[in-house]
């Protein structure tokens, strides 16, 4: 690969995703942000504009979930796949009802897989590198209360990454996973809010108050509300890279206590 790249991010319709696509294209690589829905074409469009990126950075409606739309993302040609698209579902693991945790894998861990499948076979057709960044989580690598079910499409992202990553090494397509920290996005907060349109006092043994002071004692902290723009700058400098981990933990006080929490559970008693 040349030292510019082209990039397609996922997700690129807000937060980290959005960043990325902004600051990798001040850098000169050559960027197509696939956005959810079509407001987000338009807004993202006109900043676009406004940063006079257009020679770098294309908009383009990317839904992961719509068979339509990957089709289409298929036909484009490019070096790296930054996936990063996902969705968060949040409660107790023993009551959130089983659709949404259907739904949440869907998104978070067969869409990009088929996504990354077919640049993948594209890459490998044509005898060209190619390279795979899959956005994880710091939640990935330990399960916090109240966020079993998301972060199991964490876990679960984290072996297809490495699995893959073992298997591609023979096609000179490399793989990587990035593991954010709990960045003051909304992408947290919101997750935080989904369990209230299903917990019902009456109906749950986890009652909504009890819930909402277990969100607020992980996302009520400074850890907890760290500044975006940190990862948004570890992020254009590990996506274009042909050198790094595998696995990108940041920041780097996250990545100690995920290898210390990992060191413990060995001797986790029931």
């Amino acid at each position: 690969m040349a030292d510019k790249k082209r990039i397609l991010i996922t997700g690129a319709g807000s937060g980290l995703g959005e960043g990325a696509a902004i600051g990798l294209a001040k850098l000169g690589h050559q960027v197509i942000a696939g956005v959810q829905i079509s407001p987000q074409v338009t807004a993202l469009r006109a900043k676009v504009e406004e940063l006079g990126l257009q020679n770098t950075l294309r908009v383009e409606k990317l839904d992961v979930t719509d068979a339509y739309d990957v089709k289409y993302a298929l036909t484009w040609d490019i070096d790296i796949l930054f996936s990063n698209a996902g969705i968060g579902e949040a409660g107790p693991v023993f009551e959130i009802p089983v659709d949404l945790v259907r739904r949440n894998f869907e998104t978070n861990v067969f869409a990009p897989l088929h996504l990354a499948q077919g640049f993948v076979a594209k890459w490998i057709n044509e005898k060209r590198k190619g390279k795979v960044v899959f956005t994880s989580s710091m939640g990935g690598l330990f399960t916090p209360d109240g966020y079993g079910i998301y972060v199991s499409t964490k876990h679960a992202l984290e072996a297809v990454a490495e699995a893959m990553s073992s298997e591609l090494k023979p096609y000179n397509i490399q793989v990587q996973t990035i593991n954010p920290g709990a960045y003051l996005t909304g992408y947290n907060e919101t997750m935080a809010d989904n369990p209230f349109r299903w917990l019902d006092d009456s109906k749950n043994f986890t009652k909504r108050a009890d819930m909402r002071a277990t969100f607020d004692s992980l996302l009520g902290t400074p850890q907890g509300r760290l500044d975006p723009k940190e990862m948004i700058d570890a992020i254009i400098r590990i996506v274009p890279s042909e050198k790094g981990k595998f696995r990108n933990v940041v920041p780097q006080f996250v990545e100690d206590m995920l290898k210390d929490h990992q060191q413990k559970a060995w001797e986790v008693t029931i």
